[in-house]
């Protein structure tokens, strides 16, 4: 039998509640001062782990402090910085890029609307999400990978594509969880709901969830 919207939203409810007993720390993993710093960490984490991005992160903005200093950068020493991070050479020509249109377009300073931040050179709706919620306490859904995998196997999507995903998350999540809930999904996803291999058998949602799809 198909799960009404109404139904949904309430399982939905007691998902977030259950993971908020679970992971009352839930945060963002990646450190940062500034919008500035967010925005070019999250950038720098795509395909690859929060924890690599905070290794690489220290000397890159003691070098580069802001956007303005990141706008001239060369691109083969920036490399030197972002390199094990992985994809370095889109990554680094989309940071100097969308640096040098936070120069001449927002005054050096992050924007704090998701328009012209997804307007900027490598900046999709996720981050954009991740700034907005961090430092302007806007709620948005970001999927990535975990969130993505979680909301398939907890039955509250079936589809694959982020911003399908994203858009049917944020008709069944209350919209002042939305930040929390995507804390909450990743921390989940990298302690218990493993892409590679599930601990289903102990996971305190099992209750809750349909299972993989």
């Amino acid at each position: 039998m198909r799960e009404s919207l109404t139904a949904k939203k309430r399982r939905a409810g007691r998902v977030l509640q259950r993971l908020m007993d679970m992971y009352p720390d839930a945060h963002c993993a990646l450190e940062h001062r500034s919008a500035y710093e967010l925005l070019i960490s999250t950038i720098l984490s795509a395909q690859c782990t929060d924890e690599r991005v905070n290794k690489v992160t220290p000397a890159l903005f003691q070098r580069y402090p802001d956007a303005g200093a990141m706008a001239e950068a060369d691109q083969d020493e920036l490399i030197g910085y972002i390199r094990s991070t992985g994809f370095f050479n889109n990554k680094s020509k989309n940071i100097i890029a969308c640096c040098r249109q936070i120069v001449e377009k927002h005054g050096g300073e992050v924007p704090a609307d998701q328009e012209a931040l997804t307007a900027l050179p490598g900046v999709g709706r996720k981050t954009a999400n991740v700034v907005l919620g961090e430092i302007h306490h806007i709620p948005g859904v970001v999927v990535d990978t975990h969130v993505g995998r979680l909301s398939r196997h907890l039955g509250f999507t079936r589809e694959s594509d982020p911003v399908k995903v994203e858009f049917e998350l944020m008709k069944i999540l209350p919209q002042e969880y939305w930040t929390l809930s995507n804390h909450l999904m990743i921390d989940h996803g990298r302690a218990v709901c493993k892409a590679r291999k599930p601990a289903c058998g102990s996971c305190g949602l099992r209750d809750l969830c349909p299972g993989p799809v």
